[in-house]
C-alpha cells in the first residue's frame, strides 16, 4: 500500500531527476532518424511491428506541420521519445482523427483543440536504470498541452496501459481497442481534461509543471506549428496513402 509519504518521496525523486533531463524537438534529418531508429527498435523488440527497411520506423504523420517529435535526453543521451500532434478544426489531421474518426470528428465540430501524443518509446536498457522515464517523457505532452492551451490531451494506448493513464492523468476511456496499423497490437483511445484537475495533478506530480519561458524556448516562440512541410491537401493525401 502506497502512503502519502511514498508519493511525496517519488515526486521529489522525479523533480531531482529532471535536473539531468533535456527536451529537444527533432528538426534536422539526423535528429529525426535517431528517433525513428529508437522507435523501430522499441516496437520491434516487443513484437508490435514487423522489421522495416533500414531499421527506421516513420510515417506520413511525422511530416505534418502540426507534428512535433520530442527526443528526451539524460546527461546527453537520448533515452526516450514521443510524438505530439495538435489537432484542431483548422488543422484537422493527425493519427487520432484517422484511427478514431467517430470519436474525434464530433470534438472538432465542437471547436476543441486536441493534443495527440503517439509513438511513445524508450530505451529498454535505460528504462531498467531509470523507472521514472514514463513520467519524464509524458511531460513533453503536458508542455504541448499547456503551450497551445488545448482542451484535451489524448492517449492511444493498449488495454494493459489504461490503469497508468487513469491513475496519473484521470483519463477517460473514449473508445475500446481497435486495429491500429502498422502496429500488430490494438489500441484504444483515452482523453484527459487536464484543466479540470490541474491543481491536484501538480500537487501530486509537480514534474508536469513547466514555465512559459521553458515552453517558449522549446517551441520557438509562437503558439503555432513550427514547420510547414506539406500543404493540408498533401498531408491528407499522404495519410490516405498509408492504407
Amino acid at each position: 500500500m502506497h502512503t502519502t509519504k511514498d508519493a511525496s518521496n517519488f515526486s521529489n525523486k522525479l523533480l531531482a531527476y529532471l535536473q539531468q533531463v533535456d527536451y529537444r524537438i527533432a528538426e534536422e534529418p539526423e535528429e529525426r532518424d535517431a528517433i525513428f531508429k529508437l522507435r523501430h527498435k522499441a516496437y520491434l523488440s516487443e513484437g508490435a511491428i514487423k522489421p522495416m527497411a533500414g531499421g527506421i520506423f516513420r510515417d506520413a504523420y511525422d511530416d505534418m506541420d502540426n507534428c512535433w517529435n520530442f527526443g528526451v535526453f539524460v546527461d546527453g543521451m537520448m533515452v526516450s521519445a514521443v510524438r505530439c500532434h495538435l489537432i484542431t478544426p483548422d488543422m484537422p489531421y493527425g493519427p487520432a482523427l484517422d484511427f478514431f474518426p467517430d470519436v474525434i470528428r464530433p470534438l472538432l465540430d465542437e471547436g476543441k483543440l486536441l493534443v495527440d501524443p503517439t509513438r511513445f518509446v524508450a530505451s529498454k536498457a535505460m528504462s531498467a536504470i531509470y523507472p521514472e522515464i514514463p513520467y519524464i517523457t509524458l511531460r513533453a505532452a503536458c508542455m504541448t498541452y499547456d503551450h497551445f492551451d488545448a482542451d484535451l490531451c489524448l492517449a492511444s494506448v493498449r488495454q494493459e496501459h489504461r490503469a497508468f493513464y487513469r491513475r496519473v492523468f484521470r483519463a477517460d476511456i473514449l473508445c475500446e481497442p481497435r486495429p491500429y496499423p502498422p502496429l500488430t497490437v490494438r489500441l484504444g483511445l483515452m482523453a484527459t481534461n487536464v484543466a479540470s484537475f490541474r491543481e491536484q495533478l501538480l500537487r501530486r506530480y509537480p514534474i508536469f509543471e513547466s514555465s512559459y519561458t521553458e515552453r517558449r524556448l522549446l517551441f520557438g516562440g509562437g503558439g503555432g506549428p513550427l514547420r510547414h512541410r506539406l500543404s493540408a491537401e498533401q498531408q491528407q493525401a499522404a495519410v490516405f496513402g498509408l492504407s
